[in-house]
């Protein structure tokens, strides 16, 4: 079992920055690709970026391509989403997810565990 928390959400105005955080913890929180994931309201969760197990190839959805960075540090058990640019249609709860796979991996169904989310809202 991994334990996911997730925290940096908040409100900001369009054309800021907010960087979220994952803390993993319980069985070999390293042994996993990791993923951001983001829900807006009446909308079905959708991939925003992903990372490999060790690091080093990452995924990100067209939408956030150029303003969003993934990175994890392994020695701290932790994931981290650097959001830039931020739009209003960026608003949604954001949710770091594992995978038990080793390469970058994008569908939902791919992932074993998942945090609670954190909500982002971005103002115009």
């Amino acid at each position: 079992q991994v334990r996911l928390v997730e925290s940096g959400g908040g409100l900001v105005q369009a054309g800021g920055s907010l960087r979220l955080s994952c803390t993993a913890s319980g069985r070999t929180p390293n042994a996993y690709a990791m993923g951001w994931f983001r829900q807006a309201p009446g909308k079905e969760r959708e991939i925003v970026a992903a990372i490999s197990r060790v690091g080093g190839n990452e995924y990100y959805a067209d939408s956030v391509k150029g303003r969003f960075a993934i990175s994890r540090d392994s020695a701290k058990h932790m994931l981290y989403l650097q959001m830039n640019s931020l739009k209003p249609e960026d608003t949604a709860v954001y949710y770091c997810a594992a995978s038990t796979s080793i390469v970058v991996v994008t569908a939902i169904s791919n992932y074993d565990y998942w945090g609670q989310g954190t909500q982002v809202t971005v103002s115009s």
